[in-house]
């Protein structure tokens, strides 16, 4: 079985966020994508398996299976499109969040992601003590997102992990204005076994349709600013999706040589 590492959302080799992405004949047990997904210790492995009309795609952190993953996804477009089909200028997948399409658009690879669904809820005393700054807004769907008063709050907080996991949402998004992007955010996943993603596509569907309705603007450039950093360009499409595009680069090719269980 083959596996490719990739760094997403960037171009930068050892920048953006890196996933394992595994191309098999076959499913095998899930214990085994489990243990592998730990053995990698990444964010995401992703296992995908050609069939009649696609491909199915699936993801795993080191603790769980996952329904959506945007870098994930990326990186799998970027594998088929690149190594085993370049002929091709799109690839659809099909996953635990239905149909998600992958395709090359110059030198960016655009995912077709569903907008999530979230509402503002109040900012209370525990995320001032989770994240150690006081939240301006927060916003809740599948992830929390806690809007702050400027870009050097995001970039310079140290949360506490063990008080993040008691606050609701499967990711802890801090977000702000940028200075040189829309906005630039954190992802914090202890929840996840991740105690931080590089960068997020996933939590972008909530983060850039809040900027685009703060901003009134339809396309946002977002900046992760987690130590790896990596850029998304978003683009909020009138079906009421949002198009999330970014670079990759794959960065080794390895034989996984344990059977599949």
């Amino acid at each position: 079985m083959k596996q490719y590492i990739v760094d997403a959302f960037t171009e930068k080799p050892f920048s953006g966020n890196p996933a394992a992405v595994c191309v098999m004949d076959r499913w095998p047990k899930e214990e085994y994508m489990r243990n592998l997904a730990m053995e990698n210790s990444l964010s995401e492995t992703a296992f995908l398996v050609r069939e009649e009309q696609g491909y199915h795609l699936r993801w795993f952190t080191p603790g769980t299976e996952v329904e959506l993953c945007g870098h994930a996804t990326l990186a799998s477009g970027y594998v088929i499109l690149n190594r085993i089909e370049p002929d091709r200028e799109e690839v659809v997948f099909d996953t635990l969040s239905g149909k998600l399409a992958v395709r090359r658009n110059n030198d960016l690879y655009e995912l077709d992601f569903p907008i999530g669904e979230a509402k503002e809820i109040p900012v209370t005393d525990a995320m001032e003590r989770a994240f150690g700054i006081r939240p301006e807004t927060a916003v809740l769907g599948i992830d929390l997102v806690c809007v702050f008063r400027n870009e050097d709050a995001v970039r310079t907080m140290n949360p506490d992990l063990s008080l993040l996991q008691k606050l609701p949402g499967r990711i802890q998004n801090a977000t702000a204005e940028g200075m040189n992007y829309d906005c630039v955010s954190r992802s914090f996943c202890p929840k996840l076994s991740i105690p931080e993603d590089p960068v997020c596509g996933s939590a972008h569907c909530i983060i850039a349709p809040y900027w685009a309705a703060v901003t009134g603007k339809k396309e946002i450039t977002a900046f992760q600013a987690s130590r790896r950093g990596g850029t998304l360009y978003c683009r909020i499409k009138e079906d009421g999706r949002i198009a999330i595009s970014g670079k990759a680069v794959i960065t080794a090719i390895s034989d996984i040589l344990v059977r599949p269980l």
